[in-house]
């Protein structure tokens, strides 16, 4: 079982409180907008699906005194984390980044905006059109297994994918139409279910511009690109449309350019507003490029490519995405709803070569994976606002349906011709969900949510060896529950548990004939759906002084990581795990020109039952975020920030571990007139030589003689980062 020394948690030097009773007195940035309409954490038109329901509508008392002088949530316009969140965050691990801050983050590539989650780190090891690799609280999540991202509240990650389980590209995302990003960590939610174990992102567009943008930007590597976005008033309800166009060109530091291009269409039409209205968007990707895979560090030790050469010149891919979503939503005096429905369309075409030639000392290891789909689904949830035993409370009561119509292929590849096929399915993977929650404010305070959630799931799949063909269907319960203890006037503390999954892939699920070993019946079927624990207390503290801090500490559990290895086309079983950690977060408004904002989180990851080598590779460990921000009334502004991405066990015994990372950016603006601003990226500023990312396996070079056992060298393999590099744009508002 987990085990927490909740006993020794440092609430460091938190001054004494005493309780106070709330009196509806708005915080400073509600009194600096005294007509805000829009909730907490939400885009300007829109409540975010991550938000109590206290904290989104006309609410119900949040509290009442002995009294009974009631008193009501007020509603704020979020523009980064300096927003209050004291009253009704759902823990300590939760919180928000709006706008203002977004727009003050240097971005190498459009998924670093998940940056703003304290503890999450962003890495590639591959082509800049390839899905994001992703760390947080103590697991290597891949491209995006128990991370949960959603955009407009259509989820991101793909299940049973030709890469990996889970996989997120945010590729066809355009930062500077982003509004709010709100996550969540633990699997603490009843209205969030598969691959959120880890935690949650919920990323929102804006409704509407105040001017239309046109962008241009040049930097180091080829860099190009340009974006033009407007929104206009139509119809006869002044209704809104928001139409935006992003291309892009990046060769990048590689001896092998990229070459990526890329092309970004989106279009949205809403009407009604923040409490009463609709949405509906239309968006467009498509991208191309050449990749420098990731390499071994004994092919640039002995000189034989320099650290951004490359092992096989031919790697890269395809990928694009054409999605429909709507949204649909509406308040009165006792209740709120929300419902909304997707369908998109998503191709990949991958050639990799990680081992070289390990496998095939003549033609080399290149593999091609396909990944075909079209996905369906939808998501709505009705909240009540009225009492339980007589006090102020919230129920919620909803449903989730998804569909994915996959072809799913694996080949064996040379120059990206075809030279063997491994397997080829087609996958039909369904899934519904039902869920419902109840938050009851018992005094002023102290509050509770209870929560649960029940997932079905059914995989069917046809794959071309009938062996691994068949059919599953599973499903499970996940309860939660939450206490939060106060506001104590600055001070807020919160006890959260509750109970989470991930669904494996369905190929793994059906598996009997692993198709890379000739002994038949010697695949290993995984789990459909792996039972996973969590459990944390933290405290919010929130001084007149603008300093806002949260410190938490958490563990979770999961029963299984057997995970279908997408790369090899079979699956690999692993053991029960645990995790724990600390995280402290700090974000502090000097003054109104002035913010830093700073985040240290530590992790720890261990198989169960595993004896010495109970190491889980690549588990983060150690990170360390820290931002400084400064804005003129003139809207000029400059920001330095700093990432240290900690050493990680390569391996079970520990024996090898990664090198640490320590990356440095800045982001200059100047306006030059009322409608045009200058503006000035710097990547890498102290020029490290440092690793994105690292791994530790066996592999072969081209004429390497045969390593022991004739199963290749073990050797650390890394994607360096990329060097110092300045980008400058220009940006008109007409």
């Amino acid at each position: 079982m987990l085990s927490l020394p909740l006993g020794v948690l440092p609430l460091l030097c938190f001054p004494a409180v005493t309780p106070v009773l709330a009196q509806g007195e708005p915080s400073e940035e509600q009194q600096a907008k005294p007509s805000a309409s829009v909730v907490a954490a939400t885009p300007a038109s829109e409540p975010a699906a991550s938000e109590p329901a206290a904290a989104r509508a006309a609410a119900p008392a949040a509290a009442q005194a002995d009294d009974d002088e009631v008193t009501v949530m007020e509603e704020v316009i979020v523009e980064g984390r300096g927003a209050s969140r004291l009253g009704f965050s759902p823990s300590s691990s939760e919180g928000v980044t709006g706008r203002e801050q977004l727009r003050r983050r240097p971005l190498l590539r459009p998924g670093e905006i998940l940056e703003t989650t304290p503890g999450v780190i962003i890495t590639q090891h591959s082509g800049s059109g390839k899905g994001n690799q992703f760390f947080l609280r103590g697991f290597n999540l891949d491209h995006g297994t128990d991370f949960l991202v959603t955009v407009d509240r259509v989820p991101i990650n793909l299940r049973s994918h030709g890469h990996g389980q889970g996989y997120v590209d945010l590729n066809f995302l355009i930062p500077e139409l982003v509004d709010t990003v709100a996550y969540r960590k633990g699997p603490y939610f009843a209205d969030t279910g598969d691959f959120s174990s880890a935690g949650s992102v919920s990323l929102d567009y804006v409704r509407n511009l105040p001017n239309a943008i046109a962008m241009v930007e040049y930097g180091a590597f080829n860099f190009q690109r340009a974006m033009l976005a407007d929104s206009f008033k139509v119809g006869r309800h002044d209704d809104d449309l928001l139409v935006a166009v992003e291309t892009q060109h990046y060769d990048g530091p590689w001896e092998e350019p990229e070459n990526f291009n890329k092309i970004n269409l989106l279009a949205r039409y809403a009407t009604g507003d923040a409490q009463n209205g609709s949405a509906y968007t239309a968006n467009a990707y498509d991208g191309s490029w050449t990749s420098t895979d990731h390499v071994a560090r004994r092919a640039v030790d002995s000189g034989l490519i320099n650290r951004f050469g490359t092992l096989d010149p031919t790697s890269g891919g395809t990928s694009s995405r054409y999605s429909l979503t709507g949204r649909w939503y509406g308040t009165d005096s006792d209740r709120r709803w929300d419902v909304s429905a997707y369908a998109y369309n998503y191709n990949l075409d991958l050639f990799s070569n990680f081992t070289y030639f390990l496998n095939d000392q003549v033609n080399g290891d290149q593999f091609r994976q396909i990944d075909r789909r079209w996905v369906q689904g939808a998501h709505g949830a009705n909240t009540w606002f009225g009492e339980v035993f007589g006090r102020p409370a919230e129920t919620r009561v909803g449903g989730e349906f998804r569909n994915d119509i996959i072809e799913n292929g694996l080949e064996n590849t040379v120059a990206r011709r075809t030279l063997s096929r491994t397997r080829r399915d087609d996958i039909l993977q369904t899934s519904a969900a039902a869920f419902a929650d109840n938050t009851t404010y018992w005094t002023n305070t102290v509050r509770t949510n209870l929560g649960i959630r029940g997932d079905v799931y059914h995989f069917d799949v046809d794959s071309d060896n009938p062996s691994n063909s068949g059919n599953k269907t599973d499903g499970i319960f996940s309860p939660n529950a939450s206490i939060v203890f106060g506001p104590y006037r600055d001070v807020e503390f919160y006890v959260n548990a509750g109970y989470g999954f991930h669904s494996n892939d369905a190929r793994g699920v059906t598996l009997r004939d692993d198709p890379t070993t000739p002994a038949p019946n010697d695949g290993v079927a995984v789990d459909p759906l792996v039972r996973q624990r969590g459990a944390e207390v933290g405290v919010r503290y929130e001084s007149p002084g603008g300093l806002k801090s949260t410190l938490t500490l958490w563990g979770l559990e999961s029963d299984s990581e057997l995970l279908f290895i997408g790369d090899a086309g079979g699956s690999e079983p692993s053991g029960a795990t645990e995790r724990w950690g600390v995280e402290w977060t700090n974000y502090w408004q000097f003054t109104q020109q002035l913010s830093l904002d700073f985040d240290v989180t530590f992790s720890e990851a261990r198989f169960t039952n595993a004896g010495d080598e109970d190491r889980v590779p690549g588990a983060i460990g150690t990170t360390l975020a820290a931002g400084l921000a400064y804005e003129t009334e003139q809207g000029h502004y400059a920001a330095l920030r700093a990432r240290y991405f900690g050493p990680r066990d390569l391996e079970e015994t520990g024996q090898v571990q990664s090198s640490s990372t320590m990356l440095v950016n800045a982001h200059f603006a100047y306006r030059l007139t009322e409608n045009w601003q200058a503006r000035i990226s710097i990547f890498n500023l102290l020029n490290r030589e440092a690793s994105d990312i690292e791994y530790f396996y066996p592999s072969r070079l081209e004429n390497e003689p045969a390593g022991p056992d004739d199963g290749g060298f073990n050797d650390v393999h890394f994607h360096p980062v990329e060097p110092f590099a300045v980008r400058v744009g220009l940006t008109a508002a007409f």
